[in-house]
């Protein structure tokens, strides 16, 4: 079996069990949306959606954000992990948004990777979810599958981007990217895999 054929196989079982995913991740608008993925790194969403509610109802945008000390942002998202490094890099981020976007979340990679804590993957999701623009962002999760589904070879995320392009239409990247996500986490999770339990992973293996 293609590469090809695999990728034919794989986008029909995600269609069908996650027809319509929506971005998991609450949010507001652009920024809180990017703040939200900023937050989620090495952490989990639903950790991530429990604490940003009362954060996002004080700091909705850039300005307000910067209005928060450092220790009062590092109290408001301790539980999620990484405190310190996090809210520093919030708050330099907001301070640009600030100071050179008018307060707005850029629309290019070029200048979205020069945000403090952007790094390409979180770049990529918001210029995929939150621009319409084509990208295909590849955290842990897709790697992961990607790699057991044989769409790629795995030696790093940046390979399985590359692969997973020339695969998949353009067109739906955006929501396989979210996809893959839901699927990985209840059929094909890092630890405690069963491919009798993963049809993705059955399919081909039958293949």
């Amino acid at each position: 079996m293609t590469k090809k054929q695999r990728a034919k196989i794989v986008q029909k079982i995600l269609n069908e069990y996650f027809p319509n995913p929506k971005i998991p991740l609450k949010h507001t608008n652009l920024y809180t949306f990017l703040i939200a993925i900023l937050l989620s790194a090495q952490s989990t969403d639903a950790k991530v959606n429990e604490i940003t509610p009362s954060l996002f109802k004080k700091a909705p945008n850039p300005k307000k954000m910067l209005n928060l000390s450092l220790k009062e942002l590092e109290k408001i998202i301790k539980p999620i992990g990484l405190a310190p490094q996090k809210a520093k890099a919030i708050l330099s981020l907001s301070k640009t948004l600030v100071e050179k976007y008018h307060s707005r979340v850029p629309n290019t990679f070029e200048e979205l990777e020069t945000l403090r804590g952007v790094g390409h993957k979180t770049a990529s999701v918001i210029m995929s979810q939150g621009f319409k623009k084509p990208a295909f962002a590849v955290d842990t999760h897709i790697h992961r599958c990607a790699k057991r589904w044989k769409l790629s070879n795995g030696k790093n995320v940046k390979k399985t981007e590359v692969d997973l392009k020339k695969l998949f239409d353009k067109k739906s990247w955006s929501k396989l990217h979210i996809q893959i996500i839901y699927y990985a986490r209840e059929y094909c999770p890092a630890k405690g895999h069963k491919i009798s339990n993963c049809p993705i992973c059955l399919k081909i293996a039958a293949k």
